[in-house]
């Protein structure tokens, strides 16, 4: 793929895939260039944070720091055992934020993530109903094992990760801003457990795989987290300053070329469109919809601001174009018999992209 230019002012810039790539400020007014530059410092004591408790899982940490500043919410994957459940309540702790976890299982209810009417006595013999709030009303959300809910309670999630808001007996509740839901799903465990339909899995932003730790970051784990004591995180982020931050993301400016970049590879993503490889029509059943095309958009804005550039890049439309599109392209029978799943496909159109 042919790398473009951009002019600002007398300069003219490289807009390419590597990470020396520098992006011109004149493209953001000067109150948007410094707010970038200390988001970035914001970020790098936030990722330092989470390294009190977390060792390794640095584009974990990344993707969901992405998601956050993004406005969209990160189903995240793994097998037991890989600290998913003390990284999201790690990055709760580095947030003036209020935080709820939900311990999904099979006989939960709607009611109990949203919350209920209940009567209460008014004095002088009157009663009357009053809402309590369930769970769901938090700045940061954790949905515990989300999959092993029936379809009727994760419908529930449904509203709220879209609309921020409940309905309860009709009834409906703005939820606190701003508002961010963490799931985790354990991909090897499926006896008990109620697969997400796919209107939910595309309400996440990003599917973040969480894999095993290196030889050398599972030493550190062995060495660092066995003792008696546990680092207190400090808050470095309030909800004002959060929402400051996503709406400075949205302004952040992206060439034609990467929205030209962006629809391209979700249109190659659908089977029996012109612009899908003759390979894609033999392996996947059901390719991306346009809100992935925001996602990446969003994603590479993010992306962006946290590393101190000033525009979206190619290198980081490309970064966040796995966890936006893993869960959105369902691959066929032919593809699970020969080994090709979302995840290679994704790769492989991102490969392909590369040599045009």
């Amino acid at each position: 793929m042919d790398i473009p230019t951009t002019a600002f002012g007398d300069e003219t810039e490289i807009i390419g895939d590597s990470p020396a790539t520098t992006i011109s400020a004149d493209a953001l007014p000067s109150d948007d260039v410094a707010a970038v530059d200390q988001l970035r410092l914001v970020y790098q004591e936030f990722k330092d944070e989470i390294g009190k408790v977390i060792i390794g899982q640095e584009e974990v940490i990344e993707r969901l720091a992405i998601c956050l500043f993004s406005r969209g919410h990160a189903l995240l994957m793994g097998v037991p055992g890989l600290a998913k459940t003390l990284l999201v309540s790690s990055v709760a702790e580095t947030m003036d934020l209020s935080f709820n976890r939900i311990q999904f299982t099979p006989d939960l209810m709607p009611a109990d993530i949203t919350g209920t009417d209940i009567i209460q006595e008014t004095g002088a013999g009157h009663r009357e109903f009053e809402f309590i709030k369930g769970p769901v009303f938090a700045n940061l959300v954790l949905a515990d094992e989300i999959n092993r809910a029936p379809a009727k309670t994760q419908s529930a999630m449904l509203e709220a990760m879209q609309e921020n808001m409940v309905t309860v007996l009709g009834k409906t509740y703005p939820l606190d801003k701003p508002f961010f839901v963490l799931a985790t799903q354990n991909p090897i465990e499926q006896e008990g457990t109620y697969p997400l339909p796919e209107a939910q899995l595309d309400r996440f932003m990003f599917l973040i795989e969480v894999e095993y730790p290196s030889h050398e970051e599972e030493l550190r784990i062995a060495r660092e987290t066995t003792g008696t004591s546990k680092p207190k995180l400090n808050h470095i982020l309030s909800g004002e300053r959060v929402q400051e931050y996503q709406d400075l993301v949205r302004r952040i400016p992206v060439p034609d070329h990467i929205y030209d970049y962006a629809v391209e590879l979700v249109r190659k993503t659908r089977p029996g469109s012109q612009a899908a490889p003759e390979w894609i029509n033999e392996y996947v059943g059901w390719g991306a919809g346009p809100r992935a095309v925001q996602y990446l958009i969003l994603g590479a804005k993010a992306r962006a601001a946290l590393n101190g550039s000033y525009m979206a890049r190619l290198e980081d439309i490309e970064a966040v174009a796995r966890p936006v599109l893993n869960h959105r392209v369902l691959t066929n029978f032919a593809a699970e018999s020969q080994g090709m799943t979302s995840s290679k496909v994704v790769s492989k159109l991102i490969e392909e992209m590369k040599e045009a």
